[in-house]
């Protein structure tokens, strides 16, 4: 499946952001979404993901609270809606993939569980 992401952009620490997935094909009840987030010099990190069936979320410590994960089955397309936004969330936002389901349920907290990836959107959050 391929992945195109929209939505990042600049802002200021404690505004919002959303941004968009869109998938080249259908993915409820096929594949599992997530968002992951690299900075300079570190680690690709989780940050949310939706499951298959599409009705269990989850969330790293960092962003829980502050952001949401969400989809539109129609529209083929996962969101991320984040709020409360800090300069150490400054980061490329990736979305990503996995599936199709194949009937295990892998941790969606590790990114070697994913097969698909999108390019990337920047986000960067000025103090």
């Amino acid at each position: 499946v391929d992945l195109s992401e929209t939505g990042g952009g600049l802002v200021q620490a404690g505004d919002s952001l959303r941004l968009s997935c869109t998938a080249s094909r259908r993915i409820l009840g096929a594949y599992a979404m997530g968002w992951f987030r690299q900075a300079p010099k570190k680690d690709r990190e989780f940050v949310s993901a939706l499951g298959w069936s599409g009705d269990k979320t989850y969330y790293s410590d960092i962003v829980k609270g502050r952001f949401t994960i969400s989809r539109d089955n129609a529209e083929n397309t996962v969101y991320l809606q984040m709020n409360s936004l800090k300069p150490e969330d400054t980061a490329v936002y990736y979305c990503a993939a996995s599936g199709p389901f194949d009937g295990h349920e892998y941790d969606l907290r590790t990114p070697g569980n994913f097969n698909s990836w999108g390019q990337g959107t920047q986000v960067t959050v000025s103090s």
